[in-house]
């Protein structure tokens, strides 16, 4: 009797001690899995975490390129009024040039006018020729240099090989010598340089 009762005491205990087991090993499982749980919901405020802090770095690299667009597009606006400006300055500075670019050689020609003026009222009057005729002449040479002192210079083009460049033919007469078979044998009207810069060709008669 006595060791029936040990052997279901001894049962007992054996079954208490797998049920403790049992528990001791639910209750480790039940941590296991609350530990899963916590590192499985850091995980997802990690991950949360970093996602606002790229929206928030993404958020700040577009701010500051929208910042450099605006800056930049600034730039281009007041290059753009100040470019449109210039325009304007040039613009009117060119066509009052334009107005005024004679100017000065006129008023050097004012003289000459005034020569003229009297020159014409002497004729109206003088009977000697001869002092008409220096008179003239005197007119003629300053206005010959005046237009020396501002550049102008009269091509010399008698007995010069024709050029194209510097003569326009007006018609061809037979050379009264064989070396001036195509030269200039007679000048119709002057050329012009000014500034050795050519204004105004020769019109000349060139022999054939």
């Amino acid at each position: 009797m006595f060791f029936k009762k040990k052997k279901i005491m001894n049962e007992n205990a054996f079954e208490n001690q797998n049920a403790n087991a049992e528990n001791t090993d639910n209750l480790a499982q039940n941590d296991e899995q609350e530990n899963s749980v916590q590192d499985l919901g850091q995980d997802v405020v990690s991950e949360d975490f970093e996602a606002d802090a790229e929206n928030d770095l993404e958020n700040a690299t577009l701010g500051k390129l929208e910042l450099e667009l605006q800056e930049t597009k600034d730039k281009y606006l007041r290059l753009v009024a100040e470019f449109d400006n210039f325009r304007r300055r040039n613009a009117k500075e060119n066509q009052e040039l334009r107005k005024t670019a004679g100017k000065e050689i006129i008023e050097s020609l004012l003289v000459v006018l005034d020569d003229t003026d009297r020159a014409s009222k002497q004729l109206e009057k003088s009977t000697d020729i001869e002092s008409v005729r220096e008179g003239i002449s005197l007119v003629f040479n300053k206005l010959r240099n005046i237009l020396q002192q501002k550049g102008l210079k009269a091509m010399d083009a008698v007995n010069q090989p024709f050029d194209a460049d510097l003569h326009e033919a007006i018609t061809e007469i037979p050379a009264p010598h064989k070396n001036m078979v195509g030269k200039v044998i007679d000048v119709v009207e002057p050329g012009y340089y000014l500034n050795d810069k050519l204004i105004r060709h020769a019109k000349v008669v060139v022999g054939k």
